[in-house]
């Protein structure tokens, strides 16, 4: 079982991060008008030889012997799924019980969603981490764009609303992300801030201005394309991961692509992406290209 097109699906499991998902993955199905699917993984044990056959969807009212760890899986995603429902009476939404390992079983369930949700850290991590391993693994495999829900992100009362920012190094793979941060910035009603950094480029003559040409081409078709979003710029000098985290400390969304053009085909994500999924001081969604 999949979960249908276009849905917003998140990862519960019982944390304060979680938490904190929820209530981001609510307001998210709310502005795009989508259901929500909360999704809890749990494992029975770690004797189970044979992970591929143990791995299921199991639905969440089925009856059977009990057990123990099960039934407290139950008692977290209905702990979930009611923190949604009061959030948002308007959003219903589906509860999802899945066995098997958290990241491995969220990266399968969200294919056809719109957008996978999770914590940055979950109730296994360390105290000392930055990000927890199942949203790291989740943010370089999952087949959807995924939002790490870090940092602030909350309106505050009596102040604008902050602007959704994108990074870009003007490359064509970048337009996905692009048009991915413009929606968002639209649904919210908010600019979207478009940053190029111009260091860490080939060192070859003339590379930084290339790449502003590339970056100056690529937001004229995205605000062709997006004539409803009102998109500003950011051309600086400086490193693409300092750069950014500094314009992330005024938004409420920061949108990247999973690698950048210098990144390794074999690499899931590119160091800037790692680096502001640590310590962006808001949400980050990170977008695929391809």
């Amino acid at each position: 079982m999949t979960t249908r097109g276009h849905e917003i699906m998140v990862g519960y499991d019982g944390s304060a991060g979680g938490a904190e998902a929820v209530d981001w993955a609510v307001r998210e199905a709310g502005l795009r008008g989508v259901s929500l699917t909360v999704c809890h993984a749990w494992a029975p044990g770690y004797s189970a030889s044979s992970p591929g056959a143990a791995d299921s969807v199991l639905p969440v009212a089925a009856a059977g012997a009990a057990d123990p760890a099960r039934e407290h899986a139950e008692a977290v995603l209905a702990l979930g799924v009611q923190q949604a429902q009061a959030r948002d009476s308007a959003v219903a939404p589906r509860p999802l019980l899945v066995c098997g390992p958290a990241a491995r079983m969220l990266c399968e369930q969200c294919a056809g969603a719109g957008m996978l949700v999770v914590g940055s850290r979950g109730l296994g991590g360390l105290p000392g981490l930055l990000l927890g391993s199942v949203s790291l693994q989740v943010a370089a495999y999952a087949p959807v764009p995924v939002t790490v829900v870090r940092g602030r992100w909350r309106p505050v009362p009596g102040h604008p609303p902050r602007p959704v920012v994108v990074g870009t190094d003007g490359s064509s793979a970048s337009q996905t992300v692009l048009d991915f941060a413009a929606k968002e910035a639209v649904l919210r009603g908010v600019p979207l801030v478009a940053v190029c950094a111009l260091s860490d480029t080939a060192g070859v003559l003339g590379a930084a201005r290339s790449m502003e040409a590339e970056f100056i081409a690529t937001i004229g078709k995205l605000r062709a394309d997006h004539t409803e979003a009102f998109v500003q710029t950011r051309v600086e000098q400086g490193p693409p991961r300092s750069v950014l985290l500094e314009a992330a400390s005024q938004a409420q969304l920061l949108v990247v692509g999973a690698r950048g053009r210098g990144g390794l085909p074999e690499m899931m994500l590119g160091s800037v992406s790692l680096a502001v999924l640590h310590h962006a001081p808001c949400p980050v969604t990170v977008v695929r290209s391809g």
